[in-house]
């Protein structure tokens, strides 16, 4: 086999500490059971699915994997930095850091917010608890010589979507892969970041989404499908992996060849 030729080996993460924040369900857990796999030691995290949380982290003991849960309201003030602080501590270091948490406006409670009430909790978990774990995170990783941090932006930010939905995540998800790539000017060369741009994928709320929505996702994605939660892990475990080594500051579209 030539050393230019991809192994399962080339993509293992033994030996390396990851935080995935928001692991609790969706987008995250399949991000945290990929990174598991592939060997890396982990803190998952949740703020209300604190249940969903530990029996994950159950669920990847069982599996021989290493594995802590911390619970943490990041949009709360001071929260982010007593995370990150809980976070170093059961890990002793941290090689990759996914910032992955975010407020679901779209079902539940959530959904029955007002605009102004959305707009604060995006702002104070999605965008501000992203940059301040992202530069404490990267100060670590800097001052080590190593490590990889992952955002998470929208595919459609950078084009656009109509009504109140494309407002406010266009707003905040537009803003997040912005500081994705100023974050990752800044670390160089120790230092990678990325933003990873899910499109169409289905999770809770997709799994409830009416017919129209259902039929504009298959006329959207050329694919013909949604995107699953796996698609963004397995994209995920690759940009965190030394196969990745010269790819940073790139927002990263997994969305089917959707065009934006």
């Amino acid at each position: 086999m030539s050393e230019n030729e991809l192994t399962q080996d080339s993509l293992s993460l033994e030996g390396r500490r990851a935080v995935v924040t928001g692991s609790s369900s969706g987008i995250g857990r399949a991000i945290a059971l990929e990174l598991a796999a592939a060997g890396a030691e982990l803190v998952l995290h949740a703020n209300r699915s604190v249940a969903e949380g530990e029996e994950l982290r159950e669920q990847i003991r069982a599996r021989g994997g290493r594995c802590e849960f911390l619970q943490a309201d990041l949009g709360a003030a001071g929260e982010a930095d007593a995370f990150f602080e809980a976070a170093l501590d059961a890990l002793g270091s941290i090689d990759i850091w996914i910032n992955n948490a975010g407020v679901d406006i779209l079902t539940g409670e959530g959904a029955r917010l007002s605009y102004q009430e959305k707009i604060d909790a995006l702002i104070a978990v999605d965008l501000r608890a992203s940059i301040l774990l992202g530069r404490r995170a990267g100060a670590l990783m800097k001052e080590q010589g190593n490590g990889v941090i992952l955002n998470m932006g929208w595919d459609q930010a950078a084009v656009g979507m109509e009504g109140e939905s494309g407002e406010l995540f266009g707003s905040i998800k537009g803003a997040v892969m912005a500081f994705t790539k100023s974050l990752a000017l800044g670390l160089a060369p120790e230092v990678r970041v990325n933003c990873l741009a899910p499109g169409w994928i289905r999770t809770a709320w997709a799994e409830e989404a009416p017919a129209e929505w259902q039929e504009r996702v298959l006329r959207e994605v050329p694919l013909e499908r949604w995107g699953t939660p796996e698609d963004i892990a397995r994209t995920a475990r690759f940009l965190v992996s030394d196969e990745a080594s010269y790819i940073s500051a790139q927002v990263v579209n997994i969305n089917g060849g959707a065009v934006t």
